[in-house]
Formats: structure tokens, C-alpha cells, sequence
């Protein structure tokens, strides 16, 4: 069947879980292989992306997976539901694809799959997107986020340079869930231990308290998407960084599935944008 117009074909890739591993009480790490990964690759990316599709494949289902065919042919309730994750990493030679899961108990779709993936299971998957990674000119960096943003920070940490400097804050539930992200002269992890708070509601003072090193920096800030508008304007508008030195976006949104966040998601960057504009402009 000829393609909708202007939607191009996207390959589905489909991965085969090798091991799974519960990093802490609520980070699962599941590994995927497999020749379904044949043509999966990654760029320099340090907060690439992947689109899991849901429900996982069936024993009979086709392969290769016609995701664009089956929208054509079927209603929308019958199309996969997708989760976006990142790339906690990618080793093209053994071809194996990491992923790092929040799990919430019964809640949600994604962890629940993670936590009763066994070795053989298949999951498929679109992408990577991504675009960011830690600029190696840039004088120190920054990143902040809740348990969503920690496997793009922990491979953005990996990435840094020799010596580089940076500030790296990380909101999670307690202690229990820290995952060693390393140590360098110049790396500062600062570890807020959220309890039974809003999600957020350390990460903003801390970077705010943050005494803020000369020269250029480069800042990551993902997660729950309230908290990510009130950094962002702390960063744009008290600080007054340019555009070009964030990499900010609002990964998930308290009250929201993701399908009712992405549904919004461009409006509710509009009206940051409108207040950031108008604050700056107030500002002179």
C-alpha cells in the first residue's frame, strides 16, 4: 500500500531483552538486542530517544512492523501507544540498546512492561531522535532534572571532557535512589532527596542558591515540565542566557499521561515563551 502523503515510512525497529536489572527501588535498566536492531544506530547525542511502542509484539505478528500501514488501515484506538525513553546507551558493536525505566508501581505503562520484561521478550521501537550533548567549548556546564532526566544526564556526565566543570543537580525520591554517576575534580553531583514533596520542589532552590561560576556555560534541564518553566526563566531571565546555551524541555507533566502532555506540549511552551518575553522586555 502507497504511503499517506506526507508522512514518510519509518523504520520500527524491534529489540530482544537480553537482561534486566533493577538498579534501585525504582530505576529498572533493561538491555535489548537482537538482528531486529540491524539497522538501529545512534549520532553524538547524549539525550537520544527512542519511541516504545505499545502493546509489545505478539507471537505471529508480522516483522517487519508496517507501523504507517497499520494507521492507514485501522482505527485510532487500534494504534500502538507510544513512550518516549532515552538512550541510556548504545554499544554498535554487539549491538546492544540500554534503557533505564522509572517504575511506579501498577501505575503507567512503560515501567510496568520493565519490570515483567524476562529475557526473549520483544519490544519495538522507533527513532533515535535527540539534540544535545555537552558542548566541549563551553567554560562549565549545568543539569538538573528529576528521576526522568538522570539516564540523559548520566550519559551527558560520561561525555564531558577531562577536567571539565560541571554542576549537576538530581531530584529522586530518596537516598535509595542514587546511581553513581561518576567523579572528577571538576564534576559537583548534588543529590536532593524529594520525600514525599512535589516533584521540583528542591531542584528550583538549589540551582537558584547555585553561585554561578564565570564564563560560558551550557545548561540541561529536563523533567516534570513545572519545574523545568521555573528554571528556565531563572536561567533566560535572571540570568539572561541566550537560547543557544539551554537545552530545556519538559519531558512529563504532573496530571498528564503522555498522550494528554504531548497533546499540549506546544501550547504550554508558547505561553513560557510569552512570559519569558514579556519579563525580558519589562527587564530592558
Amino acid at each position: 500500500m502507497a504511503q499517506r502523503q506526507g508522512r514518510p515510512a519509518r523504520t520500527v525497529h524491534t529489540g530482544r531483552v537480553e537482561t534486566v536489572e533493577r538498579l534501585t527501588p525504582h530505576m529498572i535498566r533493561v538491555v535489548l538486542g537482537g538482528e531486529g536492531l540491524s539497522a538501529f544506530a545512534t549520532g553524538d547525542h547524549t539525550d537520544s530517544y527512542v519511541k516504545l511502542l505499545f502493546p509489545p509484539p505478539s507471537p505471529g505478528d508480522p516483522e517487519p512492523f508496517d507501523l504507517e500501514r497499520l494507521r492507514a488501515e485501522r482505527p485510532r484506538q487500534e494504534w500502538p501507544v507510544t513512550r518516549t525513553y532515552t538512550v541510556r546507551g548504545w554499544d554498535p558493536g554487539s549491538r546492544r540498546l540500554t534503557l533505564d525505566f522509572v517504575h511506579h508501581g501498577d501505575a503507567g505503562l512503560a515501567g510496568v512492561w520493565a519490570a515483567n520484561a524476562r529475557p526473549g521478550d520483544r519490544l519495538r521501537l522507533l527513532g533515535p531522535g535527540g539534540g544535545y550533548s555537552p558542548d566541549p567549548e563551553a567554560d562549565w556546564h549545568l543539569m538538573a532534572g528529576d528521576e526522568s532526566a538522570l539516564p540523559a544526564i548520566a550519559a551527558a556526565v560520561e561525555r564531558l571532557s577531562p577536567g571539565a566543570t560541571a554542576h549537576v543537580f538530581v531530584e529522586v525520591g530518596g537516598p535509595e535512589e542514587e546511581q553513581d554517576l561518576g567523579a572528577g575534580e571538576g564534576l559537583h553531583v548534588h543529590w536532593l532527596h524529594r520525600g514525599d514533596r512535589t516533584v521540583g520542589s528542591l531542584l528550583v532552590p538549589a540551582v537558584r542558591a547555585l553561585d554561578f561560576p564565570p564564563g560560558r556555560v551550557h545548561a540541561f534541564v529536563h523533567g516534570e515540565a513545572a519545574f523545568v518553566r521555573d528554571l528556565r526563566r531563572l536561567l533566560r531571565v535572571e540570568h539572561g542566557l541566550p537560547k543557544e546555551q539551554l537545552s530545556v524541555s519538559g519531558y512529563w507533566r504532573l496530571g498528564r499521561d503522555e498522550d494528554g502532555w504531548q497533546a499540549s506540549k506546544v501550547e504550554w511552551n508558547r505561553g513560557v515563551e510569552a512570559e519569558e518575553e514579556a519579563a525580558l522586555a519589562a527587564n530592558g
